[in-house]
């Protein structure tokens, strides 16, 4: 991925909180601001979600579609995340990690009680893939 892509990602997620209300704590908020067809890869789109998490927030144990390739960059605070069996890490602002298809991501949750996270996660997926995010219990 180019830094200039990477950049232009971000200011465009610069923009999405001053259109939406602070999430509130513990509580999580995910809005996908891009989605393009990959022109060089029939079939394949990049979608861009912003995660917010509120104070102590948290998303539920979850796997993404099976064609999924994600990466994920903290864009604000601090974030826990665990994938399959591997040990639960903090990412801080500017640090990413990977999720391969099939992963899943039992833990990603804000690090911090009192202050909010944000991350941008970018997907490589099948363009017919519709649904990113399957929680493991309804």
């Amino acid at each position: 991925m180019s830094r200039a892509f990477l950049l232009g990602a971000l200011f465009a997620v610069s923009a999405v909180p001053a259109m939406a209300a602070d999430v509130a704590k513990g509580e999580a908020r995910v809005t996908t601001i891009f989605d393009h067809p990959l022109p060089s890869a029939p079939g394949k789109s990049l979608r861009g979600v912003f995660v917010e998490y509120g104070p102590g927030g948290s998303s539920p144990s979850h796997t993404h579609a099976a064609s999924a390739f994600i990466t994920a960059t903290v864009i604000e605070g601090a974030v826990r995340s665990r994938i399959n069996d591997g040990p639960e890490k903090i990412f801080r602002v500017g640090e990413s990690f990977v999720e391969m298809p099939g992963d899943h991501h039992g833990v990603s949750a804000n690090a911090s009680d009192v202050e909010p996270s944000k991350l941008l996660a970018v997907f490589v997926v099948d363009t017919a893939d519709r649904v990113l995010t399957t929680p493991d219990r309804p």
